[in-house]
């Protein structure tokens, strides 16, 4: 499909859109018109007669209602705030060079320059209308016009879409592959300044945002059962115009696709693998370094900067991806800003929030942290808070001290008490069994050889129940543990936190409360919340790193691309994993213990815990 092709295909579905747009609104008038000839008829002596009286009398308030019901479905769509992505906007000032790019590459392409360039914390880029009046402040006003700069907008001329950049795309890519990638998503802004294309995205979005305001939770069963109609209404019209829009979006993807084709084609290719590799490592950042680090209340502040370091690391390991360490010589992206660190630190904690639900701004329980501290400020602090969870639990449970010739004379947190409580030789724990169940629910029973009762309702902050699936095929000590942790972790979740830090402290990220509705987060939860066997997983092995670090000289590290990892000897150790899990599942302590010593790991020397 050509540039004019995908331009006509797209304006054809634009139409369509809008006729969709006539035919609702001649439905909403056709009562009225109809009003109107039955009383011109009255006046005129025409429509005479009972019939056409009780006709008027009947029609009259009727067309008047529609009218009304169509004015304020108007009203709701037109005045309803569309979605806008949250994102960290970056001015002309901040970024000469990039938007000199941008600017260039419009030109090249022959269509209108966007209106401000903004980054989101993802791999992905996109234009974004943000023309509405609820989106304050606008594009035109809070940035210089591309197309122009320091010419004022005027009010009769198209304002151009924002371009949002995957802010990885800067730290990874080069100068060369950035404007690889953003040809295609500029060229969008020629299909896009058509009237017809315009109107008929605005009249969708408006539909959209819509149906969200009819969707808010109201306590007036008034105002309910108003929006309610305007929501059946709007929801009605998407769906009428679904498949209209959708290939409108199609169209003009097509068009903009082809007339980018002869802007850096050779790099084209090599660009698009780099948005693939940038992606896997972005994922792997967050997913393995971030979150745990934010569910500390810390957020690492360069995380852009750490998408490079685990992709250098990447290409270290993997031999298919040797080629790409010769790239890090050339020009990155992020030289296009003035002042990468400052909106690198921006991005991060957009991020933060985005996939954690973080707060708008640092604060004593939310501050960032280097990538240089992160090893003792998050590794070594995590660790020590589980293992002093995990000591706690055993302590409510009443689980005795270690016992043998080297047990310590006085109670103690060691490895030895964890390994003795989980060492079981009984048959497993299966789905259904008491215990566990009722223990996850907050009951303190008097010890670990006396099953609960289990009618106890679930922990507070935690209104399911414990998967009996994810704990069978565990040894009865381990389920029981297992369950306190989750129910434990649950109580510390619903305690009341300090009270969040004002957004205006958040430099220099942007005001949330101006950017989108930010009342239900986190918008992308990275993980699903952790079973409980996941949990137990993760305090056994805190307190083996603990007593790592503590008796065999072990130092906590980070690996780009799994995380926090125990160093010793300055080596990662490898194959903790399997060990813990078959002392969970089988209460076989043989393996790890056989671990810790070769290692010289000393289990029932005391640990200092968080």
């Amino acid at each position: 499909m050509g540039v004019e092709a995908g331009a006509q295909a797209a304006r054809a579905r634009a139409l369509a859109v809008l006729r969709i747009r006539s035919r609702a609104l001649a439905v909403a008038l056709l009562p009225a018109a109809v009003a109107v000839i039955l009383l011109a008829g009255a006046v005129g002596d025409r429509l005479e007669g009972p019939l056409w009286d009780a006709a008027r009398w009947v029609l009259t308030p009727f067309a008047v209602l529609v009218l009304l019901a169509a004015a304020g479905i108007a009203l709701v769509v037109a005045r309803a705030r569309p979605a806008m992505s949250p994102t960290v906007p970056v001015t002309e000032e901040a970024a000469p060079d990039l938007y000199r790019m941008v600017r260039d590459l419009a030109d090249r392409l022959d269509v209108p320059a966007p209106s401000a360039i903004a980054l989101t914390p993802d791999c992905d880029s996109w234009l974004e209308d943000r023309t509405h009046p609820s989106h304050v402040p606008p594009p035109a006003e809070e940035h210089r016009d591309i197309a122009g700069a320091g010419r004022q907008a005027h009010r009769r001329h198209p304002v151009a879409p924002v371009l949002v950049i995957g802010s990885p795309f800067l730290w990874w890519m080069r100068v060369g592959e950035l404007r690889a990638v953003l040809a295609p998503v500029i060229a969008g802004t020629g299909p896009s300044a058509h009237p017809d294309i315009a109107a008929a995205r605005r009249f969708v979005r408006g539909l959209d945002a819509a149906v969200a305001v009819a969707s808010e939770p109201r306590r007036d069963p008034v105002s309910r059962a108003v929006l309610a109609g305007v929501g059946w209404v709007a929801r009605l019209l998407l769906r009428s115009c679904r498949v209209h829009a959708a290939e409108l979006e199609r169209g003009v993807a097509a068009a903009a696709a082809e007339r980018a084709q002869a802007v850096d084609y050779g790099l084209r290719i090599v660009a698009q693998e780099q948005v693939g590799l940038a992606y896997a490592g972005w994922d792997r950042l967050l997913t393995r370094v971030a979150l745990p680090a934010w569910r500390m209340g810390r957020w690492p502040s360069r995380l852009d900067a750490g998408v490079v370091a685990a992709l250098t690391e990447l290409s270290r390991r993997d031999r298919l991806a040797e080629g790409f360490a010769s790239r890090l010589g050339e020009r990155p992206a992020c030289d296009l800003l003035e002042e990468p660190g400052t909106v690198d630190e921006a991005a991060s904690l957009l991020a933060a929030r985005l996939f954690h639900g973080g707060p708008a701004g640092p604060g004593p329980d939310w501050s960032p942290v280097d990538w240089s501290e992160y090893p003792d400020e998050v590794v070594d602090r995590k660790w020590r808070l589980d293992a002093a969870r995990l000591h706690r639990v055993l302590d409510a449970m009443g689980v005795r001290p270690a016992t043998g010739p080297t047990a310590p004379a006085t109670v103690a947190p060691t490895l030895s008490r964890v390994l003795d409580h989980l060492t079981d030789t009984g048959p497993a724990w299966t789905a259904g069994s008491t215990g566990a169940t009722g223990l996850a629910a907050g009951s303190t029973g008097p010890g670990p050889d006396t099953a609960p009762p289990t009618t106890a309702g679930p922990p507070p902050g935690r209104p399911d129940p414990l998967d009996d699936e994810d704990l069978a095929g565990t040894t009865a000590p381990s389920a029981t543990l297992a369950a306190r942790l989750s129910a434990e972790l649950a109580r510390e979740a619903a305690a009341p936190s300090p009270a969040a830090p004002s957004p205006a402290s958040a430099s220099p990220a942007p005001d949330p409360a101006a950017l989108w509705d930010d009342r239900a987060l986190p918008l992308f939860p990275l993980q699903p919340p952790r079973t409980a066997r996941e949990l137990l997983a993760d305090h056994l092995t805190a307190m083996v790193c603990c007593a790592a670090m503590d008796t065999a000289g072990a130092t906590p590290g980070l690996d780009w691309l799994d995380g926090p990892t125990l160093l010793i000897d300055g080596e990662r150790t490898a194959d903790l994993a399997p060990k813990v899990l078959t002392l969970i599942e089988d209460g076989d302590a043989t393996p790890l213990r056989g671990w810790l010593s070769q290692l010289g790991i000393r289990p029932e020397k005391p640990v200092r815990l968080g």
